[in-house]
């Protein structure tokens, strides 16, 4: 199967059922996507395939078969990180970490979609992405200086 990874033509060959995350992770080793709860409630497999947020855990490779897929390790660059990357670090955000990639992931898109989100609709939108550290605060928080920073670009 072929696949556009972070901008980089892939090509696996793997069962058409098995989930884009264990592509991602075991035959492709992008490790950033998580595995959280493998039936799409937690949001840490969270990827953008063809610019949409999508649980990892629930697409199958040949579903995601001829796609754009950006995992986090394509968002940005330890040089140049992506605003609500930036964002996340003045904020804090992370504490265990876990969640963090597809916390990020789903920020990106809710951006791409929406680039001065309310509080209601940053919850809606974050609302399915999981924290066991509770650090919803400053999600938001973040979420809106990533906002902003998109804007003034």
């Amino acid at each position: 199967m072929k696949f556009t990874i972070n901008g980089k033509a892939q090509e696996v060959d793997v069962e058409d059922d098995m989930p884009l995350l264990w592509v991602l992770r075991d035959e492709l080793g992008l490790t950033g996507t998580k595995y959280g709860c493998g039936v799409a409630q937690c949001g840490a497999c969270t990827v953008h395939m063809d610019g949409l947020a999508v649980r990892s855990c629930q697409v199958t490779a040949a579903t995601a078969a001829d796609s754009d897929i950006v995992t986090i390790e394509g968002l940005g660059t330890p040089d140049s990180l992506h605003a609500v990357q930036e964002a996340w670090v003045e904020h804090q955000v992370a504490q265990c970490g876990y969640c963090q990639s597809g916390q990020i992931m789903q920020a990106a898109s809710l951006l791409d979609m929406n680039d001065a989100p309310s509080d209601e609709e940053i919850d809606v939108v974050m609302g399915g992405n999981l924290c066991r550290c509770g650090t919803y605060p400053r999600i938001r928080a973040a979420v809106h200086s990533a906002a902003a920073k998109i804007r003034e670009a």
